[in-house]
């Protein structure tokens, strides 16, 4: 199983967390200020430990503590949720080759660790999934150790914040300190013209129908880059089949 095979003695564990802590600053930043939001919006302690424990995933919750603050509708809080990590469908396409030899269970536990970091430290430390089992362990390790030190780092900064809440002042900057840290992350992501086209249409949606209530500019900036990108590639693969007839 993946977390059995005592990955943490590896070499590429490591290297996994060093990698990882080059970047680490930043996510303090941004987790400390989930934490605070969390509190701020009206969310009880126990309500932002127990989301920062279950859910793990910044950018949803962000986007989702203003909607339970305005008392919205549990379908739009979910659809909100479900649209802003449907990134993470992309990212499991992508490592489903890398994992496959593992059990269920244990892709299950390996999904809840990933995060937009973990996956760009990882496809560009490993071009290719693995083809022999001591490869497989390397790349394992590598993934345990990013994702360990990513997890930890969150948690405690996140903690740090529901605790300290109402002690931290809105002066200090968190909010941009984490914008900066999703913006390198993005920068890291938009890795062709068609990702760069979808990240530019996505924003300018969003900022466009900003008016729009229960942060639905959210969603409608994610679906119409999405409409956007999949007209794109039909428009880019009509030609080729075309030439074909």
């Amino acid at each position: 199983m993946f977390w059995q095979r005592k990955l943490y003695q590896h070499p590429e564990f490591k290297l996994g967390v060093q990698d990882y802590a080059q970047q680490a600053l930043g996510q303090m930043a941004w987790g400390l200020m989930t934490g605070v939001t969390m509190v701020k919006s009206g969310m009880s302690v126990f309500e932002s430990v127990a989301m920062t424990l279950l859910v793990y995933a910044g950018s949803s919750q962000l986007a989702a503590i203003p909607l339970i603050a305005a008392g919205a509708p549990a379908w739009v809080i979910l659809a909100t949720g479900f649209c802003v990590n449907l990134r993470f469908v992309v990212f499991s396409l992508h490592l489903r080759p890398y994992l496959m030899h593992l059990s269920r269970g244990a892709r299950m536990v390996v999904g809840y660790f990933i995060t937009d970091v973990t996956y760009v430290l990882f496809t560009k430390r490993f071009h290719a999934p693995a083809t022999t089992e001591d490869e497989r362990t390397t790349q394992q390790a590598y993934l345990a150790g990013s994702s360990f030190l990513i997890w930890a780092v969150w948690m405690t900064s996140s903690l740090v914040g529901v605790a300290l809440a109402n002690i931290i002042p809105p002066t200090w900057g968190l909010g941009f300190a984490g914008i900066l840290c999703l913006l390198g992350i993005q920068c890291s992501l938009a890795s062709s013209r068609l990702r760069v086209l979808a990240s530019v249409v996505a924003g300018v949606t969003a900022v466009c129908v900003y008016a729009l209530p229960l942060r639905l500019n959210i969603v409608t900036a994610i679906a119409v880059a999405v409409l956007v990108s999949m007209l794109v590639e039909h428009a880019k693969a009509a030609p080729t089949k075309g030439g074909h007839a």
